[in-house]
């Protein structure tokens, strides 16, 4: 893949730059080599990659993170790195953690941080009940056992912190049901999607 066609693909989500989009392909070029040996993803074509992970997690930073964001980050369930890694690429000031308690994955998420010389992003390599600490934002992506898991990272969120998932339009009113404590904004459509939206509340 070239940087043009990339730029493109990225467009519809997120304006990114030189050094980005140049990372970005690093990164996807990465998971390819991981995804042939460990399951990182079932999603195999790299324009596809691009669309489906990387242009969500962009939009997701673009919306949420100003570009001096300097607060904490706490990607639940990082996996391959969604959002919590292109977060911390638009946002060089905020300090990222990634819970991933899958070591394979964990090992991906530390090789991608070396590679793209990402100072400001932790892995948290166990189970997010573990983690001692809260956080301004917390976000959660293509969670297993959606339920409990969003229940877990709203406990994560400090107080007068944000909670933002990325969900399908069928899953908001269960996730407003679950964490009533949140002061929950109207769901917004993730740009190329049909039904993905971006839940975000403020405890």
């Amino acid at each position: 893949m070239e940087i043009a066609e990339l730029a493109e693909l990225l467009r519809p989500f997120a304006e990114l730059n030189p050094q980005q989009l140049a990372d970005t392909l690093t990164y996807i070029n990465l998971l390819q080599k991981w995804n042939s040996r460990i399951n990182l993803t079932a999603v195999r074509r790299p324009q596809e990659m691009v669309t489906r992970h990387f242009g969500e997690s962009f939009f997701a930073a673009q919306t949420l993170l100003a570009k001096d964001y300097a607060g904490t980050i706490l990607d639940l369930g990082s996996g391959a790195g969604f959002p919590g890694v292109p977060m911390a690429m638009s946002a060089a000031r905020a300090t990222v953690t990634l819970i991933e308690s899958n070591g394979k994955k964990a090992a991906f998420l530390n090789e991608v941080i070396r590679i793209l010389k990402l100072p400001n992003v932790v892995v948290f390599s166990r189970r997010a009940e573990e983690y001692p600490s809260s956080s301004s934002l917390v976000v959660m992506r293509a969670i297993e056992h959606f339920e409990a898991s969003l229940v877990l990272a709203s406990r994560l969120v400090e107080l007068e912190g944000r909670l933002a998932v990325m969900i399908g339009g069928a899953q908001v009113d269960r996730a407003i049901s679950l964490v009533p404590r949140c002061r929950w904004e109207q769901p917004i459509l993730v740009p190329a999607s049909q039904s993905r939206v971006l839940l975000i509340g403020t405890l």
